[in-house]
C-alpha cells in the first residue's frame, strides 16, 4: 500500500511556498499526496491545479489580533473546518501531515491529532506565527529555518533545518530573463517584490520614482494580483501582477532587490547570491516578524534596511543608492554563509516520523 502525506498552509503564497518545494520530492518517490486549504484561498490558486495532487477545501476563519465582527462567526468556520478536516483525514489515513502555518492550518493540524496522526510543523520567521503557536502542542516536531527560533519552541520539539529553498529557482537563466522583459544585458536589473499582500505602499514609490530608477536600472516590477498599472508600459520597465514559471530566471536576471521581508523571499534571495534592500511590513499592518527577519539578515550582513515608517520617495532613493555602494560587501557575505540542505533535512524528517 503507497504511503500517503498530506500538506496544509495558505493565507499568502509565503504559506504554500514550502510545500510546493516538498510536494514533488514525495510524488517521485511514490507517495500519494493531498493538500488541504480554503476554499477560495492563494493556496487552492497555486495547488489547485497540479497534476496527481488532490485538494480538498475546507471552511477557514482569520485569527484576528483586532476587533471585527468577523470575529464573531469565523469561530463557527473553525469549528466546521476541524470537522471536515477530521473527516477527511479518518477516510484517506495519511501517514504524517505537515503544515506551513497560516490561519487554515490550524483545524487540519487539530483534525490530525484528534485521529493520532503525526503532525510536523514548518516556521519561517524567526518567532512563529499564531497559528503555528496554536499548532505547537499537537505537533510531533517543528522545522525552523532561523537557528533562533528554536529558544522560542519546547526543547524537544524544535529542529534547526535552515531555509527550503525550491529546487527550480536554482535553475534560472539570465538570458532567458532578458529575453521575456525585452532588457539588454549591457545594463543593470533592478527586481522590485512587493509580496501578495504588503505591495501597495512599495508599488506607490517605484511608481512615483520610476523615471529617476530608469536612469540607473532596468526594472522587474512584481506589483501584486490586482495591482497593475497599465499606463506605465515602457522601455526598460517590465510589470507583472504575479508570477510563478517566470521566477527563476526574473531573480537570476536581477542585480539588485527590493523586497518585503518574509522569510522564503529573503532566504531565496541569499541562495542566490542577491543583495536586498528589504521593506519590512510594519507593525501596524502586522505582528512585526518581517522586521525582525530583516534586521536578521542586516546584522550578517546580507541587505539594507529601510523601515516602512521611515519609507519616502527620498528615503527609497537614498536606500537604494547605499545598496548599490555596498553591493560588492553583501555579496562578498553572503558567499560566505553556507546553507544546510533543507530540503533533504525536512523530507528525510518527515519519512522518519511518518506512522
Amino acid at each position: 500500500m503507497k504511503k500517503r502525506i498530506v500538506f496544509t498552509g495558505g493565507g499568502s503564497a509565503g504559506h504554500v511556498t514550502v510545500n510546493l518545494a516538498l510536494m514533488p520530492h514525495f510524488q517521485e518517490a511514490g507517495w500519494e499526496v493531498a493538500y488541504i486549504g480554503s476554499t477560495n484561498g492563494i493556496e487552492k490558486e497555486l495547488v489547485g491545479g497540479l497534476a496527481g495532487v488532490r485538494y480538498v477545501g475546507i471552511s477557514s476563519g482569520k485569527l484576528r489580533r483586532y476587533f471585527d465582527w468577523k470575529n464573531v462567526t469565523d469561530p463557527f468556520r473553525v469549528t466546521k473546518g476541524i470537522w471536515q478536516a477530521f473527516c477527511f483525514l479518518r477516510a484517506w489515513q495519511p501517514d504524517i501531515i505537515f503544515s506551513k502555518g497560516g490561519f487554515v492550518s490550524v483545524p487540519v493540524v487539530l483534525g490530525g491529532w484528534m485521529n493520532r496522526l503525526p503532525v510536523v510543523i514548518h516556521e519561517s520567521d524567526l518567532t512563529p506565527g499564531l497559528a503555528n503557536r496554536l499548532s505547537v502542542p499537537f505537533a510531533s516536531k517543528v522545522c525552523v529555518t532561523f537557528p533562533e527560533t528554536v529558544h522560542h519552541l519546547p526543547a524537544s520539539k524544535g529542529v534547526y533545518v535552515g531555509a527550503v529553498i525550491r529546487s527550480e529557482l536554482l535553475n534560472g537563466s539570465r538570458e532567458r530573463g532578458i529575453s521575456q522583459c525585452g532588457f539588454t544585458p549591457r545594463k543593470p536589473v533592478l527586481l522590485v517584490m512587493g509580496g501578495s499582500l504588503g505591495a501597495r505602499r512599495i508599488n506607490e514609490v517605484v511608481r512615483s520614482q520610476l523615471q529617476a530608477l530608469l536612469t540607473d536600472y532596468q526594472v522587474v516590477h512584481i506589483c501584486g494580483k490586482g495591482q497593475g498599472d497599465e499606463s506605465l508600459q515602457q522601455a526598460g520597465y517590465r510589470q507583472y501582477e504575479y508570477v510563478t514559471d517566470e521566477l527563476p530566471d526574473l531573480l537570476t536576471m536581477a542585480d539588485l532587490v527590493v523586497s518585503r521581508a518574509g522569510s522564503n523571499a529573503i532566504f531565496e534571495c541569499l541562495a542566490l547570491r542577491k543583495p536586498m534592500l528589504l521593506i519590512p511590513l510594519s507593525k501596524t499592518a502586522s505582528r512585526g516578524d518581517q522586521i525582525l527577519n530583516a534586521r536578521s539578515f542586516e546584522k550578517r550582513g546580507f541587505c539594507e534596511v529601510l523601515l516602512e515608517e521611515d519609507l519616502s520617495d527620498t528615503t527609497f532613493l537614498q536606500a537604494l543608492k547605499k545598496l548599490g555602494e555596498n553591493r560588492s560587501d553583501l555579496l562578498r557575505r553572503m558567499k560566505e554563509d553556507t546553507q544546510a540542505d533543507a530540503l533533504t533535512q525536512v523530507i528525510s524528517l518527515l519519512k522518519n516520523t511518518a506512522s
